[in-house]
């Protein structure tokens, strides 16, 4: 009973009787288990802290471990392999959407070229090292592995640069070149190196001119950082909360069990070497055939064979025969599995146990989260963002030199084609769903990971080289008069 309780019922015993019942009967019926504090929930932790200030200070501690784990631990280099590898594969490709009213035929193929001329090339990449699909790769492995990665703008200039078709380049950044320590600047507020303005939205990123951890500077000089506007930054990240700014290594649920089940194969393997172990120990009265060395024995090598003082012994211990071991193994590769949003079979590659039905299902819910990542992460965070700097320089360069090719309206995207498990059957209900109208053929084309420009120009081309051979095309292949008119 609070004082308002122990008042009324002072003054009006009755009525506070029926609000002290009212009272527990609330409580008994809005109740759930997992909310109560006793013995079952003691080790539970619910802080209520927002989305970014539950990483808060471990998250380069994370990010840390991340790494290194990527570097040692197989299932966690094979996790972030099976990831980036479903989710870029050979690369996320570009095509164009020209402006309502173009007239030339040819203009999408001549502005297509110059795009991929810059993008598919190492020119797009600052380092000058990677085209387009092997930054998008980098970009994926940084997610997995950081939670998050930075792209920044990098304006070029004719003199320096005069081979660049487009006078920029992307340069790719670790999240360890935020400057975490500014607090503010001016009016607004910088949080682990990303600035606010007064509605919450980000305004620029005080980034590092090299990366902390490079060596290679330590003692040459101080490190400083540089207010970078956020229209030049591309912040790639997964937020799972509302609100989230920065991300968090996907390995983070999984990487106690990762720990522990590196710890029990070291020693199963230790295990297997003791008993694989084989030695012969001689002993004798006769202390001239005593070794000079066995007057402490702390090492034994296989194969060894040993004199021992009269009096010594040997005694072997037992180790405790640890079984299960493949099944125990198993089950903590489905649980990483499951925790990284992915198949246990790629992840273990163990396919024993998998046909057609069970490897579909798998693949099926799999192919879920790889669709989300492709366009929640790559497409809208990552491609968008360089398309969308490749138009603003495109136009800028052919307001000074209209011999360049006409600027498309937009810039579109289409991942790569999902591996088909059984490719008759599945192509034959992917066009059953064309032929009953429930898609369209363009869209089961991107789907299969197929531009469908591309399709319907080389197809074109197709019919008009059998036609130019005296051959006659199969009945389902567009002539070019029939492809215009599918066009139009």
């Amino acid at each position: 009973m609070n004082i308002i309780d122990r008042t009324v019922h002072f003054f009006a015993p009755e009525k506070g009787l029926r609000r002290v019942k009212a009272r527990a009967a609330a409580n008994a019926v809005m109740n759930y288990d997992a909310a109560s504090r006793g013995r079952r929930t003691a080790g539970w932790k619910a802080p209520a802290t927002a989305a970014d200030a539950a990483a808060g200070a471990s998250r380069s501690r994370l990010r840390q471990l991340s790494r290194d784990m990527i570097r040692n631990r197989p299932y966690a280099a094979r996790g972030q392999a099976v990831v980036t590898g479903n989710v870029v594969g050979p690369g996320i490709l570009p095509s164009l959407t020209m402006p309502h009213g173009t007239n030339d035929p040819d203009a999408a193929t001549e502005a297509l070229t110059f795009l991929k001329s810059h993008l598919m090339t190492p020119a797009i990449d600052a380092y000058g090292v990677h085209g387009l699909p092997g930054l998008q790769t980098q970009v994926m492995n940084s997610v997995f592995a950081d939670g998050e990665v930075l792209a920044r703008l990098r304006l070029r200039n004719r003199v320096f640069n005069p081979d660049l078709p487009l006078m920029f380049q992307v340069q790719l950044m670790e999240c360890d070149y935020l400057d975490e320590v500014i607090t503010s600047y001016g009016q607004n507020e910088v949080i682990e190196g990303i600035e606010y303005g007064p509605t919450g939205r980000i305004e620029a990123y005080h980034l590092y001119d090299r990366h902390p951890g490079d060596v290679r500077w330590w003692s040459k000089r101080a490190l400083t950082s540089t207010r970078v506007p956020a229209g030049q930054i591309l912040h790639i990240r997964r937020a799972d909360r509302p609100g989230q700014m920065r991300g968090v290594p996907w390995l983070a649920p999984v990487m106690l069990t990762l720990g522990d089940i590196s710890d029990y194969q070291e020693a199963q393997i230790l295990k297997q070497r003791i008993a694989s172990l084989m030695a012969y120990f001689v002993e004798s009265d006769d202390e001239t055939l005593v070794d000079k060395d066995t007057r402490t024995i702390e090492k034994i090598e296989p194969g060894s064979i040993v004199h021992l003082k009269p009096g010594q012994k040997i005694v072997p211990t037992e180790p405790p025969k640890v079984d299960g071991y493949g099944e125990f193994m198993r089950q903590a590769i489905w649980t990483i599995a499951m925790g990284l949003g992915i198949s246990g079979e790629s992840l273990s590659g163990d396919l024993r146990n998998v046909n057609f039905s069970s490897g579909r299902m798998g693949r099926m819910e799999m192919d879920r989260f790889v669709q989300v990542w492709q366009q929640q992460l790559m497409i809208d965070q990552f491609c968008n963002g360089v398309a969308r700097w490749a138009l603003d320089v495109w136009k800028m360069q052919r307001a000074g030199d209209p011999s360049l090719p006409q600027v498309p309206e937009s810039i579109g995207w289409t991942a790569p084609r999902r591996p088909l498990i059984d490719p008759a059957k599945e192509i034959k209900g992917a066009q059953a769903e064309v032929d009953a109208g429930f898609t369209s053929r363009q869209r089961k084309q991107r789907e299969l990971g197929h531009d469908p420009d591309t399709i319907a120009k080389e197809r074109a081309e197709d019919a008009a080289r059998d036609a130019a051979a005296g051959g006659s095309p199969s009945p389902d292949t567009p002539t070019p008069e029939t492809q215009t008119e599918e066009t139009a």
